[in-house]
């Protein structure tokens, strides 16, 4: 692709700046590929991210698009948080131009480097960080890269890039990713998500199932033996086939009798020695363990690999014990889905931190899951009203305007004994730029107590 892209002598355009976009730039210019960047945004993030590719040869535009000029380019590359109806990739259509992710160019640039491609509503990044850190374990070079954090074309521009990655793929980057082909597909769970952007459910569980598009017979899927909507989507895909549970037997498995993690007839670890929060992890582990065995890992170096791990930040993550209280930091969790396997995680009484920017999905399936052990819901953000209006009379509510307002409420309504759980079922953007972002405030917050 980079090859023909350059040969044509025309300009790729690149759509949406962010990690993802300056990759994408700086990895063309590196393969002398004329490049247009634009993006809608302005202001000193958006200078931070031009300037190096301005200096590397690119012209850019901030605050809009050119499309006369998109729509004369030979290609166009897509940063995944661009919705897929923008005038700019509008135009591309129109005028037939092959419209690819980030992802997929840095995909088709790695030629000596095999995969694992994870995706899933819930789950997604702990089982990338999980299936890294067993692949290492077992004495592979490996690393994650994709929707984790660090673009895929940051990797294909190393000198030396890994020989494995665990590549986290969200339905918005499979939704433009024509050659992504995995050696290994996982599918962690399904559940409505993004139907704020999503015309549908179907078109969102469309754009997961692009993961497995171009398996063949050598290729291998580990996919979740409990959730009927992975088995429906898997059922077709070629190759070998994996299946973790939490609920019975099979490849991998949790057997809560014995409290083991078990492979097959044989025990892997016991639970206890697991120091991840929630059954939701418990999966997320036999998951990286089923793909880190196809891959030659034996069940002494898998245990051994698992009692190392440690919680990913922003991830049903404990911060601290303040006063008797147990703060966690679930802000990664987005969506309704996600706050409830948070929400199942918990040992304790709990205070709920719950808003944000709302995403099309109603909080009252939360309802519940907080009516036994919820001491309090704080409703906070654009999604405030929606969350008093779904959960009045089924847990106390709290409403918080600022997010240190936020903190000061949760202080208050917990007692001794209790945990505080910041998973909001919600975007950030309303107040942050990420939920990275909001989870540090978080954490700076418990810090300071």
């Amino acid at each position: 692709m980079l090859e023909t892209w350059r040969a044509s002598g025309r300009e790729v355009a690149v759509v949406g700046l962010g990690r993802s976009g300056v990759a994408a730039t700086l990895l063309l210019r590196d393969h002398a590929i004329p490049v247009y960047a634009s993006d809608t945004g302005t202001g000193t993030r958006f200078d931070e991210w031009a300037a190096p590719l301005r200096a590397a040869g690119a012209d850019v535009d901030l605050g809009g698009h050119d499309l006369e000029r998109i729509a004369r380019a030979a290609a166009v590359v897509v940063a995944p948080g661009v919705p897929p109806e923008v005038p700019p990739l509008e135009a591309a259509r129109a005028a037939g131009l092959p419209i690819v992710a980030e992802v997929d160019l840095g995909f088709t640039a790695l030629t000596r480097t095999r995969c694992v491609g994870i995706t899933g509503t819930n789950g997604k990044t702990t089982t990338t960080s999980l299936i890294a850190h067993l692949l290492t374990a077992i004495g592979l070079r490996a690393e994650t890269a994709g929707n984790i954090g660090r673009p895929l074309c940051d990797v294909a521009r190393m000198s030396d890039p890994p020989a494995w990655l665990a590549l986290e793929l969200s339905s918005f980057q499979l939704h433009d990713a024509p050659h992504i082909k995995p050696d290994v597909a996982v599918l962690t769970n399904l559940a409505p998500n993004h139907l704020d952007r999503y015309p549908s459910l179907e078109a969102y569980y469309g754009d997961k199932a692009l993961l497995l598009a171009n398996l063949d017979e050598h290729s291998v899927t580990v996919s979740n033996a409990d959730d009927s909507a992975v088995q429906a989507m898997a059922a077709g895909a070629p190759g070998r086939h994996l299946r973790f549970s939490l609920e019975h037997e099979a490849d991998g498995w949790y057997d809560r009798a014995g409290r083991r993690l078990m492979l097959g007839t044989e025990p892997l670890l016991d639970r206890s020695e697991l120091h991840l929060l929630g059954d939701h992890n418990v999966a997320n582990a036999l998951t990286a363990a089923l793909v880190a065995s196809t891959l030659g890992g034996v069940p002494d170096r898998l245990a051994a690999g698992l009692r190392t791990f440690r919680s990913i930040p922003h991830r049903v993550e404990p911060v601290r014990e303040v006063d008797g209280v147990l703060w966690v930091n679930d802000s990664k969790s987005t969506n309704v889905t996600s706050t409830a396997v948070a929400i199942a995680a918990q040992e304790r009484p709990f205070v709920l931190l719950l808003g944000g920017r709302h995403k099309g999905e109603p909080y009252t399936r939360l309802a519940p899951a907080l009516q036994d052990r919820c001491r309090a819901v704080v409703a906070y953000g654009e999604a405030r009203p929606i969350v008093v209006h779904d959960l009045t009379g089924a847990v106390p509510i709290v409403e918080a305007t600022t997010f240190d307002d936020v903190i000061r409420q949760a202080r208050e309504l917990a007692q001794p004994g209790d945990a505080v759980l910041l998973s909001p079922a919600c975007s950030s953007y309303d107040m942050f730029q990420n939920y990275e972002q909001r989870g540090e405030h978080f954490r700076a917050a418990v810090e300071a107590m």
